[in-house]
């Protein structure tokens, strides 16, 4: 669904990214829902869906900036924090025994905060005069912060070596 919110986004068809938007993000936890009450998470779930969660949310945060509505400066900071964990667990991956990085809770929480500042972009284009539009922009520095405090916690996580266990399905990092 990720290249059909990204194509609606630089169109301009605020309504339509809105709703494939919120379709991927509702199926998203639908599908984290039922792997845990019919107890059929799988390994490769685990790992696919937080793939599939930051590929979305990524491209829209990337899309948002492109068509002006979300800055840069926020866009750097997630890109550069999700660089940044990406290279750590690449480097863990290669130098230890390590093979299991479970998201954490600043991580997950971050992401939230995340999903509803795009959301609140999205509905803010889609129904101009909502009074949505200042909150987008308010929006985006506890973004920025929770984010990048995230990202600090993930580093620091790193730096004691800390050993997780693998996310679940339904994990939103």
């Amino acid at each position: 669904m990720a290249p059909l919110a990204v194509r609606a986004i630089l169109l301009g068809q605020s309504r339509q990214a809105l709703g494939i938007f919120l379709a991927a993000a509702i199926t998203d936890l639908l599908d984290g829902l039922v792997a845990r009450r019919l107890d059929c998470s799988t390994r490769l779930g685990a790992y696919l869906d937080p793939v599939a969660d930051k590929a979305l949310l990524s491209s829209v945060y990337l899309a948002l900036g492109i068509s002006g509505g979300l800055p840069w400066w926020l866009v750097g900071i997630i890109f550069g924090r999700d660089i940044l964990i990406l290279a750590g667990a690449g480097l863990a991956f290669l130098l230890t025994r390590r093979r299991e990085f479970a998201p954490s809770l600043w991580g997950k929480l971050s992401t939230w905060i995340q999903v509803i500042t795009a959301a609140t972009v999205m509905v803010a284009r889609a129904w101009p005069g909502s009074g949505l539009e200042r909150w987008a922009g308010i929006l985006a520095w506890p973004t920025a912060a929770i984010t990048i405090w995230s990202g600090l916690d993930y580093a620091r996580g790193a730096i004691r070596g800390q050993a997780t266990k693998p996310p679940n399905s339904a994990s939103a990092e």
